[in-house]
C-alpha cells in the first residue's frame, strides 16, 4: 500500500419490485425474481443468479433490525465456507417496491462455529471520506455489533436469533 486512502464506492442501493417481480442490483441490472414474500418483519427474495461463482440467491430484507440476510448457493468450485452473508444497511418497505442501501459492514456466520465480521476498513473509509454520514456511520457499526451479540448468543444460529426476535425466516 502507498498510504493513500482507498477509493470507496457510494453506498450500494437496490430495488425489489413486488409488482414486476424484479431485483435491480447496484449497477442498474434487472434480474427476474422467482419468489417473493412479504411479512410483518421483512421481504424474502429468491432468485436464480448469472454470476459466475453462485446461482441462486435467497435474502431476508430485514427493515426493523437493518439487516439483509442471504444465503448463496454457490458453484462447488466455488463453495465458501459460511452458511449465511449478513448486509448491515438501511431497508426501505413500500408497497409495491422496497429499497436496501449497504452500508459497508458485513458478517459471514458459520452456523455453530462463529460469526465474522467483515469490511470495517470501508465503513470507516466511507465515513472519513464523508461518503456516510457520521450518524449513518456509527448506526451501522451498533447494528454489526448487536447482530453478532445476538447470533452468538444463540451458538451463532442466525435463524434462531431471528426467531427469538420474532422474525422466523425460513429458506427454500
Amino acid at each position: 500500500m502507498d498510504g493513500s486512502p482507498a477509493h470507496i464506492h457510494p453506498p450500494k442501493i437496490e430495488y425489489f419490485d413486488l409488482v414486476e417481480h424484479t431485483n435491480t442490483d447496484p449497477k442498474g441490472f434487472v434480474r427476474p425474481v422467482e419468489h417473493f414474500r412479504v411479512e410483518p418483519w421483512g421481504l424474502y427474495m429468491a432468485r436464480t443468479a448469472d454470476h459466475r461463482q453462485f446461482h441462486y440467491l435467497e435474502s431476508w430484507l430485514l427493515p426493523d433490525i437493518g439487516l439483509r440476510a442471504s444465503i448463496f448457493h454457490y458453484h462447488p468450485y466455488h463453495a465458501r465456507d459460511q452458511d449465511h452473508y449478513v448486509d448491515i444497511g438501511s431497508f426501505t418497505r413500500g408497497d409495491t417496491v422496497w429499497t436496501s442501501e449497504d452500508h459497508y459492514l458485513d458478517l459471514v456466520v458459520r452456523t455453530g462455529r462463529d460469526t465474522e465480521l467483515l469490511d470495517v476498513d470501508e465503513l470507516l473509509a466511507a465515513s472519513q471520506q464523508g461518503i456516510l454520514d457520521d450518524a449513518t456511520a456509527e448506526r451501522a457499526f451498533h447494528t454489526a455489533v448487536r447482530a453478532v451479540d445476538g447470533i452468538a448468543a444463540h451458538d451463532h444460529d442466525l435463524d434462531a436469533w431471528l426467531a427469538s426476535l420474532g422474525m422466523p425466516v425460513s429458506w427454500r
